[in-house]
């Protein structure tokens, strides 16, 4: 059975990221491959001896108008016992206009001013959007989180069964990951911030881990979270579910929700639910 993983999005999301960390983890990837040529691929990838046996099709506005195309080939490999999962890359409008004016790079619909191509764009890519297994949000992502995040995504099987699970820190302030399955308000707990000593430090340091653990509302918390993940988790990996992403945050994302997600994974892996953790705001 080859895997075949679809990766769309928004031009300038992180498609030319994804794709070269992707193939830097063996991945065989193609660009812009003609929906109707992906049964092709994949009997190439099915036949005996074959190298190709984790596919990644990089699609974009370069096929645009063969995209309502895509969904049915989709459905015609599961059919054949291929695994197909979509990964749909995308940023808020704003933060796509200011990538494109900081690199002079025309839109690829320019045939009207960047704002107008991106709702183009957003509209054409909405069926695809709709079908993604995995919505990784690159707003708040630089292109080396986003290699990062591939690589927690796409390289060891890391996940419960056949899903993998990954438990993420943010800060409130820079704003709420959409990208993930369920999240965890960590703001209840004392800020250590506001300890002189500890404000530049980060969650991954002692002495910030030690003042929120002792805390004793620290403790109930992550008892309850962690009860509850242990009962959803198996029931996820028997529907199906490849990706399970959890997100602890806090005001900033460097002190209490970086405590609580390496925790929290700890917790998990003694359930033999192995996970990944990521910080997105530890550095801000």
């Amino acid at each position: 059975m080859s895997e075949f993983l679809v990766v769309a999005g928004m031009s300038g999301a992180g498609r030319s990221t994804a794709a070269a960390t992707l193939e830097d983890l063996g991945w065989f990837v193609i660009d812009n491959l003609p929906p109707a040529l992906f049964t092709k691929v994949a009997e190439l990838g099915g036949r005996p001896g074959s190298e190709t046996d984790r596919v990644a099709l990089v699609i974009g506005r370069g096929g645009g108008e063969n995209l309502e195309e895509v969904l049915p080939v989709l459905d015609s490999l599961e059919e054949t016992r291929h695994r197909v999962q979509v990964l749909f890359l995308d940023a808020p409008d704003d933060v796509l206009v200011r990538r494109f004016e900081g690199t002079r790079r025309r839109h690829p619909l320019a045939a009207r001013g960047v704002e107008e191509s991106i709702a183009d764009e957003r509209r054409l890519l909405e069926v695809v959007r709709g079908r993604a297994d995995i919505l990784l949000d690159t707003g708040e992502l630089n292109a080396n989180q986003l290699r990062q995040r591939i690589l927690e995504l796409f390289g060891e099987s890391r996940g419960s069964g056949n899903m993998q699970t990954s438990v993420l820190s943010f800060g409130y302030k820079h704003g709420i990951p959409l990208d993930v399955d369920m999240v965890f308000d960590c703001r209840f707990l004392p800020n250590p911030y506001w300890v002189e000593s500890l404000r530049p430090l980060s969650g991954l340091d002692e002495h910030v881990r030690l003042y929120v653990f002792d805390q004793p509302e620290t403790i109930a918390f992550l008892d309850r979270v962690e009860e509850l993940l242990e009962s959803l988790v198996p029931a996820f990996v028997r529907e199906g579910k490849s990706y399970l992403t959890v997100a602890m945050g806090c005001t900033g994302g460097r002190h209490r929700s970086v405590a609580l997600a390496e925790a929290l994974s700890e917790r998990l892996g003694a359930h033999g639910i192995s996970s990944s953790v990521f910080h997105r705001d530890i550095e801000r």
